[in-house]
C-alpha cells in the first residue's frame, strides 16, 4: 500500500480523475516526444462522457499544445477493459508518421495507471506491509499504538510535515471559499452559498449553528474547488470538502492542537488508502460511494480519534460513514462536480459527525467489519450500470 502523499494530492480542482490524472498523463507523454510535430489523444468511456464539463480536454492541451497542435477526440461509448477513464497518447514525426501510441488510465484520485492491477504511474512504492484493517488492528491491538502511529512507524517521522502542509492547504480553501461570492463556472449558473450559510449560522442556537458551520465549510470548499481552486484531494476532488469541513468545524469549536489534527488526517488517510489498495476511489469506477462515501468513512475515523475514540470505536466510526453511502451513484450535471457534488459533501460532512457520536455511544462492537463493506463497495460499484457512474447518462443527470 501506498504512501499518503499518493492519497492527499494538492492540486486544482474540478476533478482528479478527469483534470489532474489527464494533465499529469499528458505531462508524461509530452516529456517522451518534446520534437513531435502533432498529437493526438483519444478519450474513452466516462472519461469522455463527462470530459468537457471537467475540462479534461482544457487540462490535456494546456500541456502539449506548448510542444505541437493537439486534437483531441471523444468516444464516450467504448469502454476499454481495465478502467472506464481510459486515453490513448499518439503523435505524428515531421513526415506525418504516427508514433508511440501509449494507453493510459486515470484510475481516481489522480493516480495513473497502465492498466496493471496495484500499479500506479509515479507513485511511491508500496510502504504499507499491512493492508487491510483487520491486520492494523490487530497491530494495534499487540502493540498497544494507535493508529496514526501506524502510519508514522511506515511513513517516518517526515510525514507531520507532509500532513502539516496538506492541512493547512484545506484551512485556506475553506477560507478562500468563505469569502469568495459569485457564480460557479458553467452551464448551470449555480451560485456559492458559502458565505450566506456561514452568516446566516451566525444567527442560530448552538446546537443548529454547529450544523450551519459545518455545511458552510464544507461549501467553501467544494465550492473552490469547483472554480478550479486549490484543494487536497481527500481521497478526491469531487469529495475533497468532507474531511477539511470535519477538522476545520472541530479545532475551531474544540480547541484541538494541531498535532492532534495531524494525528487525525493520518487516520483518515489511512482508511482511505485502505479503500483505494483493496477496492477503488474512483467515480468511474464504482460511483459516488467511491468518492464521498470513503470522504466520509475518512471523515468519520477522524473525529473519532480526536474525541478520544479506541481503535474499534474509530474503525466502526468508519464503517458506518462508508455502509451509509453503499450504492451512491455518480450522475453529475452537465459533467460538471456541481450538482449534486457540492451538497453531498456538506452532508457527508454533517453524516461524519454522526458517526463519530453513534461509534463513541457504543462499545466499538459490531457485526459488519470495515474490511467487508469495503469488498460489498466494490462489487456493488462494479454492479451498478456504466450510465449511473459518472457519463452523465443517467440518475440526476438525465434531468
Amino acid at each position: 500500500m501506498q504512501s499518503l502523499r499518493e492519497l492527499y494530492r494538492i492540486g486544482k480542482g474540478p476533478s482528479s480523475s478527469h483534470t489532474m490524472g489527464p494533465q499529469k498523463a499528458a505531462n508524461i507523454y509530452a516529456g517522451r516526444h518534446q520534437d513531435a510535430t502533432a498529437f493526438e489523444v483519444t478519450l474513452y468511456g466516462s472519461l469522455a462522457a463527462t470530459g468537457k464539463g471537467h475540462m479534461t480536454d482544457v487540462a490535456i492541451e494546456s500541456v502539449l499544445k506548448a510542444v505541437a497542435p493537439t486534437t483531441i477526440i471523444w468516444k464516450p461509448t467504448v469502454f476499454l477493459p481495465f478502467h472506464p477513464n481510459g486515453m490513448m497518447f499518439a503523435c505524428m514525426d515531421k513526415d506525418g508518421n504516427r508514433l508511440d501510441e501509449w494507453t493510459v488510465y486515470s484510475v481516481g484520485g489522480g493516480a495513473l495507471s497502465e492498466g496493471k492491477a496495484d500499479e500506479h504511474l509515479e507513485g511511491s512504492e508500496n510502504v504499507y506491509d499491512l493492508t487491510t484493517m483487520e491486520d492494523i488492528m490487530r497491530w494495534c491491538q499487540e502493540s498497544g499504538k494507535a493508529f496514526w502511529e501506524y502510519v508514522e512507524t511506515c511513513e517516518g517521522p517526515e510525514i507531520w510535515e507532509f500532513l502539516r502542509t496538506v492541512w493547512h492547504t484545506m484551512c485556506a480553501a475553506v477560507e478562500r471559499g468563505l469569502d469568495t461570492e459569485g457564480v460557479l463556472p458553467g452551464p448551470l449558473g449555480l451560485s456559492r452559498k458559502a458565505t450566506v450559510y456561514y452568516v446566516k449560522a451566525q444567527g442560530y442556537k448552538s446546537n443548529l449553528q454547529s450544523r450551519g458551520l459545518v455545511y458552510a465549510y464544507a461549501l467553501a470548499v467544494s465550492e473552490e474547488n469547483a472554480s478550479g481552486g486549490i484543494i487536497v484531494t481527500a481521497p478526491t476532488c469531487g469529495s475533497c470538502a468532507v474531511l477539511p469541513a470535519v477538522l476545520y468545524h472541530l479545532q475551531k469549536n474544540h480547541a484541538f492542537s494541531e498535532q492532534r489534527i495531524l494525528h487525525a488526517l493520518a487516520t483518515a488517510g489511512l482508511f482511505g488508502n485502505i479503500v483505494k489498495h483493496n477496492a477503488s476511489i474512483s467515480g468511474a469506477d464504482v460511483g459516488c460511494q467511491g468518492e464521498v462515501g470513503v470522504a466520509c468513512a475518512m471523515a468519520s475515523a477522524a473525529a473519532c480519534q480526536l474525541f478520544g475514540g479506541s481503535p474499534a470505536q474509530i474503525e466502526y466510526a468508519a464503517e458506518m460513514g462508508l455502509e451509509h453511502h453503499l450504492g451512491m451513484t455518480c450522475d453529475p450535471v452537465c459533467g460538471l462536480v456541481q450538482i449534486p457534488c457540492i451538497e453531498r459533501n456538506a452532508f457527508a460532512a454533517a453524516r461524519a459527525l454522526d458517526s463519530n457520536l453513534y461509534a463513541a455511544f457504543s462499545d466499538g462492537l459490531h457485526r459488519v467489519s470495515f474490511d467487508r463493506v469495503v469488498r460489498v463497495m466494490k462489487q456493488t460499484g462494479h454492479d451498478i450500470p456504466s450510465l449511473y457512474k459518472e457519463t452523465s447518462e443517467g440518475g440526476l443527470a438525465k434531468l
